[in-house]
């Protein structure tokens, strides 16, 4: 559980740097964001590329998930935009 948080800030964080959208997110939306975003990097990493998933604490893991957090920040403006 607590590697789950830690995990999720980490990747949350990079993904919201990357977007642009840090100035606007706390520490917990951070770790909302960077789990949501390692399922959902998991889910296209398996089954559109037969990559691995998230499993564990390592560079491939972090890239799949701020892959993922990147998406679901790119969705989560383009529904706030209309």
């Amino acid at each position: 559980m607590l590697f789950w948080l830690i995990f999720g800030a980490l990747c949350g964080w990079i993904a919201s740097k990357i977007v642009g959208k840090d100035a606007s997110m706390g520490a917990i939306a951070n770790i909302v964001v960077g789990i949501i975003g390692s399922f959902i990097g998991g889910l296209i990493s398996t089954n559109l590329f037969h990559g691995q998933k998230v499993s564990g604490f390592n560079l491939q893991s972090i890239f799949i998930a701020v892959l993922g957090s990147v998406i679901l920040l790119l969705i989560v403006n383009a529904i706030k935009k209309r």
